[in-house]
């Protein structure tokens, strides 16, 4: 996190990059609730980021199948749920 803080300016300053948000993934682990700390630092970093930038982020991308709720919660604007949709991976031989 404080890398990105401190490059910020300058890859803001770059003229074909667009900064539209941030994304993290969660370690897994059976309780979601477990994955929260996580997702409430992304938010914070986001903040951080905005204040930085002077301009709000579009997007925040966190939460997969098992915890999206949670990230959610703690302001996801994007999640990936893919297994929720279509269920397990095949598991190739």
């Amino acid at each position: 996190p404080d890398a990105l803080l401190a490059d910020l300016p300058m890859l803001n300053a770059l003229p074909r990059l667009e900064i539209r948000g941030l994304m993290t993934m969660a370690p897994w682990t059976p309780d979601p609730e477990r994955a929260r700390p996580v997702f409430k630092r992304l938010r914070e970093l986001k903040a951080k980021c905005e204040e930085i930038l002077g301009a709000p982020m579009e997007h925040l991308s966190m939460g997969m199948s098992g915890d999206f709720e949670v990230a959610i919660e703690e302001g996801a604007t994007m999640v990936r749920i893919g297994t929720a949709l279509f269920g397990e991976r095949q598991k190739k031989d």
